[in-house]
């Protein structure tokens, strides 16, 4: 039996994050080149964008490139890069089938320019679809993404647009690339690591963290509902106490 009939409906995360490591591993042990992991691990992207839109998850924000994934030997960058080219032409029919909207994060402008236009075209293509929505985070750091706001909230203060008595979480917020975006309910990483890497650090706050040792491109609609029925199972409490929720 699946545990997708073990689902609460009611209780749904409505932001889930993935971090989607492994590809290179489970290519390497397989005795393939690393970019094999990371074409087979579109199928899972794709697995897993449709099993969430299916459950009624409104939000998923996928970690596809790192600021820090830049540091990449060339061809492998370079090939990333040709690679989700071809998944974002391929893909937009899926998600207009399955009404979803795409969104992307990052310091988009540092990506090249066939992609950078690709992405825009998606993302405008998909702009009135509604049941969910899919952000892709591309050339994204969450440290350079606080020093963009910080900095351009010091800008609106330099310029007398905003006080600083006027700074709280709501106006920073509202600086962040994720500033459509609700925080993140449910944090996913796979591959057996158990670290956040730069990866939505405000965003997170009182996410729950679930950390799988299954390789990305292994990852199946199982294994996410394996980790929302996890999610289900623990107790929110977002500093107040068990009492106080009951």
């Amino acid at each position: 039996m699946s545990l997708k009939t073990t689902i609460a409906s009611e209780n749904l995360p409505s932001h889930i994050a993935i971090i989607m490591d492994g590809n290179g591993r489970w290519a390497k042990e397989k005795g393939f080149m690393r970019i094999f992991g990371h074409e087979n691990g579109t199928k899972s992207v794709r697995t897993t964008v449709e099993s969430c839109a299916e459950l009624g998850v409104k939000h998923l924000t996928l970690y596809a490139f790192s600021t820090e994934n830049w540091n990449r030997p060339k061809l492998e960058v370079k090939t990333l890069m040709q690679l989700l080219i071809s998944s974002l032409k391929k893909e937009i029919k899926t998600l207009q089938e399955n009404n979803i909207q795409l969104n992307a994060i990052g310091d988009l402008k540092t990506l090249p320019a066939k992609v950078y236009k690709e992405l825009l075209h998606v993302i405008d293509e998909t702009k009135e679809n509604s049941r969910m929505t899919l952000t892709l985070a591309l050339s994204y750091g969450s440290r350079d993404e606080l020093i963009n706001a910080m900095k351009l909230i010091s800008d609106k203060v330099k310029n007398n647009i905003i006080s600083v008595e006027n700074i709280d979480e709501t106006l920073i917020n509202q600086h962040l690339y994720t500033q459509n975006l609700p925080d993140v309910d449910l944090l996913i990483r796979t591959s057996g690591e158990k670290r956040i890497s730069n990866f939505l650090l405000w965003q997170i706050a009182y996410a729950e963290l679930y950390f799988t040792d299954v390789y990305w491109p292994d990852f199946t609609n199982e294994h996410l509902y394996e980790a929302i029925v996890n999610y289900q199972k623990r107790e929110r409490r977002f500093g107040k106490t068990s009492d106080q929720l009951s």
